[in-house]
């Protein structure tokens, strides 16, 4: 057994410095890390790539800070795998709870604004969250299919930050 950590060990560099490792051990370490990061992104959730939420965004940037350091060398290879871990399991927690109770959502992962109300824009928001109107105009015309704010029942600036549209009712 102790022969088959040993030869891990020179695999992968383990007790060598950074400046040390060679082409083929940093090769492995990102094989490795690669597949580690695989199977943790599927552990944490799917929304993780797809809804891309400020809470999302920023469990996929540590943690590939934290595999990096793997690769290369600057942190313990396991230690470093065991903390990535911990944080897909804490995103898993949160995300738990932000389900369960909307006082943690709110907390986490935000709430959508207003930005158009039944045509009329609503600036302290526009001012607030650092949209001007031209973007609202610009995400109307591609995503509605409409150039007239007058027919917007209500345009949210979501926690994803897309903005989306109702349109008012021909009937309204």
């Amino acid at each position: 057994m102790n022969a088959i950590a040993d030869f891990i060990s020179l695999l992968l560099g383990l007790h060598v410095e950074p400046k040390d490792l060679t082409f083929l051990q940093i090769s492995l370490r990102g094989v490795f890390v690669f597949a580690a990061a695989l199977l943790l992104v599927r552990l944490s959730d799917r929304r993780s790539l797809t809804k891309k939420s400020p809470f999302d965004v920023i469990l996929l940037v540590i943690l590939a800070s934290v595999l990096a350091r793997a690769v290369n060398g600057s942190a313990s290879f396991f230690p470093t795998l065991g903390g990535s871990a911990v944080l897909v399991f804490l995103h898993r927690l949160l995300a738990f709870a932000s389900c369960r109770w909307p006082a943690i959502t709110a907390v986490i992962k935000g709430k959508p604004v207003v930005l158009v109300q039944k045509g009329e824009w609503q600036r302290a928001a526009l001012r607030q969250n650092n949209v001007a109107p031209d973007d609202v105009l610009e995400d109307m015309r591609l995503n509605a299919k409409n150039e007239d704010v007058a027919k917007v029942k209500v345009a949210r600036l979501e926690v994803g930050g897309d903005i989306s549209f109702i349109l008012q009712s021909e009937n309204a």
